[in-house]
């Protein structure tokens, strides 16, 4: 997940309200960790995950290294031995310790950690709270944003390490869900194509990839109203689409032969029930919920089986351009699919969230795009080789945190995110 470039944020936001949208992104944070032990917050499952202290860190390093150093000359740093640990790419900024031996940071501990962000969190304060520049406060928006991303793949990623414990542990309780409402039928929505405009428009925040603004011909196309849900991947699963190479890309069948994917991450047959495990511990699948935890290839093996296609990312922004972000996100604190109760919140006929949404388009640069200099260019450009943009916004995915252009992209055969996927055909 990327960042943005400074000089195209942030449009549109009162540098009034920055101190408490800063200290807003910063509690959630802590407030994720709250009841993890320090092993549970150590530990690395996979290479491509990172231990809730490292992100809890990491994210304060953000704000440190790029802010407090160059604009607050009287600030101290925590420790200066952190900027090694916790930077994670940035080749600008130095080097860093590797990625995959995370886990092995027992020190410092999960407390220390928490000691550093609440030295960096008042060092940050002090100079938002001080009428920063305009060029300060973007940053510091940067900074919120980028936090925000974090307390995603820190849900993923504590979900993955605890799905890897034969314990399978819950992280949280699970609270009810509100009053919800059946989803709504499965159908599609006509669009008639053209050209149109995609990209980030210029009010409000987004990230470096979302723009340039440009046009696009869309062909006229149809897309789904709804996502993929379980009850529909169950039906593909029992008509054996994991096992008939047709429905599968290449690189995807070799995949799944090399895995022996048979079923979504976390999923399990118990007794003859689909159950899956989530971050209230394992739970049976339930029916009507979005599909999630499946790769690129196996959303476009899907999409063969069914006789259609995936969207791409132009033709689903044009969808949802004017749908309202209601769903169900982070904040709900479900941090599981739920697909009834975002029906019932949203438009029954335009409604995402849930699951980010695998797209048939390549993570690659709009026309003009260019990197921001220095170390907040870094971020996204060198990323665009080799990932497919999701869409949407997911369960763990803070609710001011989505809008209809946000791209996010990860590699194809990445399934430990909440991913899902809709269908689109041709007209």
């Amino acid at each position: 997940m990327g960042a943005a470039s400074a000089s195209q944020l942030p449009s549109g936001l009162p540098e009034q309200n920055l101190p408490a949208r800063f200290l807003a992104a910063r509690a959630a944070s802590e407030r994720l960790a709250t009841g993890l032990s320090d092993a549970d917050a150590t530990v690395q499952s996979m290479p491509d995950a990172s231990p809730a202290k490292w992100h809890l860190a990491h994210t304060s390093w953000f704000f440190e290294t790029l802010i407090l150093e160059p604009h607050a000359p009287d600030f101290q740093p925590f420790d200066p031995r952190f900027g090694y640990l916790f930077n994670s790419y940035y080749e600008t900024l130095g080097p860093r310790h590797d990625r995959p031996r995370r886990g092995m940071l027992t020190r410092p501990t999960l407390a220390e950690v928490l000691d550093y962000r609440r030295h960096v969190t008042a060092a940050v304060l002090a100079l938002v709270e001080s009428r920063p520049s305009r060029e300060m406060a973007a940053l510091v928006e940067l900074g919120c944003q980028h936090e925000q991303q974090h307390q995603e793949l820190l849900l993923t990623d504590i979900l993955h390490l605890f799905a890897s414990n034969p314990l399978e542990p819950a992280c949280f309780s699970a609270p009810s869900p509100v009053a919800t409402g059946e989803p709504p039928e499965p159908g599609f929505i006509d669009m008639p194509g053209g050209i149109v405009e995609i990209g980030h428009d210029g009010p409000g925040f987004a990230f470096d990839c979302e723009g340039p603004r440009h046009r696009r011909l869309l062909e006229p196309y149809r897309i789904a109203n709804w996502p993929v849900t379980n009850r529909a991947w169950i039906a593909f699963i029992a008509d054996g689409g994991y096992a008939e190479p047709r429905w599968w890309l290449s690189e995807g069948w070799a995949a799944r032969q090399e895995t022996g994917w048979e079923a979504p991450l976390y999923w399990e047959l118990r007794d003859g029930i689909w159950t899956t495990m989530s971050l209230h511990g394992r739970r049976p699948v339930m029916p009507e919920a979005p599909v999630c935890h499946i790769s690129f290839y196996e959303a476009d093996a899907y999409a063969r089986w069914a006789g259609l296609r995936l969207p791409t990312e132009f033709e689903w922004e044009c969808a949802f351009a004017d749908a309202p972000v209601r769903g169900n996100f982070a904040d709900s604190r479900l941090f599981a699919p739920h697909g009834a109760l975002a029906g019932a919140a949203a438009s029954p006929t335009k409604a995402y969230g849930d699951v980010w949404e695998w797209t048939a388009s390549a993570f690659s640069p709009y026309p003009r795009f260019r990197p921001a200099a220095g170390a907040v260019g870094e971020y996204n450009g060198k990323f665009m080789s080799g990932q497919y943009v999701l869409r949407g916004g997911s369960c763990a995915t803070p609710a001011g945190h989505v809008r209809p252009g946000y791209r996010n992209f990860f590699p194809p055969h990445a399934r430990w995110q909440f991913s899902g996927l809709r269908l689109a055909a041709d007209c």
